[in-house]
């Protein structure tokens, strides 16, 4: 018998574990968290337990596939890698000679597997149209806010400085559910005496450990951070002397801020003054102090400048680059990061990027100038295909659940089935991929090599394969080389093999990526104020309380606050008949967006899609716990999707919460159910957006709920 442990880390969702996997004869018997990793020191999540499951899962694609009948028809034939290959080359080489290569599309999503190589396919084909399923709504956003304030992005999962913060803010973010370890962070600074500010429309878990819980109006989390900076301001509670010596634009901020008292964002949040008051005292007087944001602000038209707001009251209160603070990027010397290689190296000319689709209206997230990263604003792409504007689009490489991920599912899949072609490549059929006309059969993350270091500080970390990629699965990175170079295409970089973007990716830091796997990781020590030495990365050099990129562009330099478009402020009479504010979204541990629900045990934990309703307003209804209901928008189209009532106290009354990404595996029909109770059925695809990120109002709209009485 042979038996040996290999530590590698997992790819179950962005946590990024460090994961000790167990293989016996060959097979992976057992998976556990590496105690010697930084990330999680040996925790691991249910997702992460479940990678064996996933490894040795029945269903998972094993052989490229052919459509065989019309498209959504389910009929599928087994091909060869060769025949798969070079007809997708051929194919896209097609479309590109006739169309031109801006006809050419990539969508990757969850994992964010290969998002590096798919986006040296496209720039190898000309082509700059590369989506993420949410990058309109997803940690870009964010990005592009705080770029435009100090340069980096702190507030995500990179960057606050958990264990040493006195105070600390979740905003809009579960991380119990969503991102674990980072929750336990949070407790660890818990149990130190660290303060806990949860600012949320549901009662999550760790809401349940808050010393201050807001349950905010969703969609108006910009007046709520201004009616903070507001208090910060007028009671004297900011850093002096950094604002003195580091800020630009305070005198105009704190002009700003005075339209925001506590009364009147008292009014707009449903939060009472002595709540607001106490939250920005807390917070101001409790240093060092970060701030943990997530999707559940990103979701609205006022986003930017929401987390605009939430930045500069992290930046007047010194909390920058701060032990206990929020640390600016702090990557160990000479690593290209995969932010780096895809923002700054992977780019195509200037008059090619401003062709991206969503440029033209959303500069600073899709142009040449753009400020998160070189991608599309997606539901723009899936205009773009129905209509030829600006631009027809005609094949689509897809990485992705889109049709589940996106909003407006029927218009999604409409634009799916128009495509001349679509390849797609996941673990498992799913809605989506019945779409294609061709699919590949990805590896998983236990069968792959590469570096990781997406949401690490200051360390970057080995993924190894454990064992050879099983059937004939094949990394993604692979699939897109090999297409390129049947294409008769170059990628114009040092690394066109996977062996090669592994070792470019380290070569800086003198080693290779056979040192960097025995080393399991390399780590930088955490180093404050760089900003001291470097200043900071904005046209000043300081923190731009008022921002002269969004000044240049031709948006408001302050943050403010906009009522969204479809509220009981906004559209009373619309209220009328949509009396309900729908949130949509929320994650649960053990899936991650539409991955795991064929995964048995993981399904029980979370078995149906449970829509969170008061018992107050479910009485009202005639709705009682476990029974299901039908949930209709007034953008809906004439569609409803129904979802199991779970009835609780964690929502307010006004106010019901539904998950999305609902699918059913099991089911045996093309659509595999996720026409019944995904979300995204009655979601929109249309305007109006955040006017600077494109971000949609998922979280803020309006919609009626009854019981399904058949």
């Amino acid at each position: 018998m042979k038996y040996k442990i290999v530590p590698t880390v997992c790819d179950g969702c962005h946590e990024q574990c460090g994961v000790l996997v167990h293989i016996k004869d060959g097979k992976v018997v057992r998976i556990e968290g590496d105690p010697s990793n930084p990330q999680n020191e040996g925790k691991l999540c249910p997702k992460g337990f479940a990678s064996i499951e996933m490894l040795y899962h029945p269903n998972r694609h094993k052989y490229p596939l052919k459509r065989k009948g019309e498209k959504g028809e389910g009929k599928w034939e087994r091909i060869s890698w060769n025949e798969a290959l070079q007809s997708i080359a051929d194919k896209l080489k097609e479309i590109k000679e006739k169309y031109g290569p801006l006809s050419i599309a990539a969508g990757v999503g969850d994992r964010v597997r290969a998002l590096d190589a798919t986006l040296g396919f496209l720039y190898a084909i000309g082509s700059p149209n590369l989506f993420h399923a949410d990058s309109h709504f997803c940690y870009f956003p964010g990005l592009l806010a705080e770029r435009c304030t100090y340069g980096s992005y702190i507030t995500s999962e990179n960057g606050p400085d958990f264990r040493y913060s006195k105070c600390i803010v979740i905003w809009g973010a579960n991380p119990p559910a969503s991102h674990p370890m980072r929750a336990r962070e949070i407790m660890i600074a818990k149990r130190k005496g660290a303060k806990l500010i949860v600012v949320d429309p549901r009662f999550t878990e760790i809401a349940s450990k808050a010393d201050l819980y807001l349950q905010i109006r969703p969609g108006t989390d910009a007046a709520l951070a201004l009616g903070m900076l507001n208090v910060i301001i007028d009671e004297g509670l900011y850093d002096k002397e950094f604002v003195d010596k580091w800020c630009i634009g305070f005198d105009k901020l704190k002009k700003r801020v005075e339209e925001y008292p506590p009364k009147r964002v008292s009014e707009i949040t449903w939060l009472s003054e002595d709540e607001i008051i106490q939250a920005a005292r807390m917070w101001a007087t409790n240093r060092p102090s970060t701030h943990y944001t997530r999707i559940g602000v990103q979701m609205s038209v006022n986003v930017v400048q929401a987390i605009r707001a939430i930045s500069i009251m992290i930046a007047i209160c010194g909390n920058l680059d701060i032990k206990g603070g929020h640390i600016l990027s702090n990557k160990p010397k000479g690593f290209k990061s995969l932010l780096e290689i895809i923002t700054k190296e992977l780019r195509l000319p200037p008059e090619l990027e401003d062709k991206r689709i969503g440029a033209k209206e959303f500069p600073l997230m899709c142009s040449s100038h753009s400020l998160a990263t070189n991608l599309c604003h997606p539901p723009s792409v899936i205009h773009a295909i129905l209509t030829g504007e600006p631009y027809p689009v005609k094949a689509l490489w897809a990485l992705n659940d889109i049709l589940l991920a996106l909003e407006d599912s029927e218009e999604t899949k409409k634009a799916l089935l128009s495509l001349e072609f679509f390849v797609g490549s996941d673990f498992f059929m799913t809605p989506t991929l019945e779409l294609c006309d061709v699919i590949l059969p990805p590896c998983s993350y236990l069968e792959r090599d590469e570096v990781e270091d997406l949401f690490y500080l200051n360390f970057v970390g080995a993924r190894q394969k454990v064992i050879e990629p099983m059937y004939e699965t094949r990394d993604d990175r692979w699939m897109d080389f090999e297409i390129i170079k049947r294409m008769g295409l170059e990628l114009p970089t040092e690394w066109k093999t996977i062996e090669e973007l592994n070792d470019y990716r380290v070569k800086g830091m003198g080693i290779t990526f056979e040192e960097l796997k025995k080393k399991r990781y390399v780590m930088e020590p955490i180093r404050y104020k760089k900003y001291e030495e470097t200043g900071f990365n904005t046209p000043s050099g300081k923190v731009e309380l008022y921002s002269s990129i969004l000044e240049k562009f031709g948006y408001d330099p302050l943050p403010s606050y906009t009522e969204n478009p479809e509220t009981p402020v906004s559209a009373p009479e619309l209220a009328k008949e949509y009396p309900l504010i729908l949130i949509t979204g929320h994650r649960h541990i053990a899936y991650f967006h539409s991955a795991n629900r064929q995964i048995p045990w993981l399904r029980e934990l979370c078995p149906y899609p449970y829509l969170e309703i008061h018992p107050e307003t479910a009485e009202k209804l005639g709705i009682k716990d476990g029974d299901w209901v039908w949930i209709e928008t007034p953008r809906s189209k004439d569609k409803r999707v129904k979802q199991v009532a779970k009835l609780t106290e964690a929502v307010h009354p006004r106010v019901v919460a539904a998950p999305s990404h609902w699918w059913y595996p099991e089911r045996k029909e093309p659509d595999h159910g996720c026409w019944e109770s995904n979300i995204n059925v009655v979601t929109s695809n249309d305007p109006p957006y955040d006017p600077i990120s494109g971000s949609t109002p998922l979280r803020c709209g309006l919609c009626k709920v009854y019981k399904v009485e058949e």
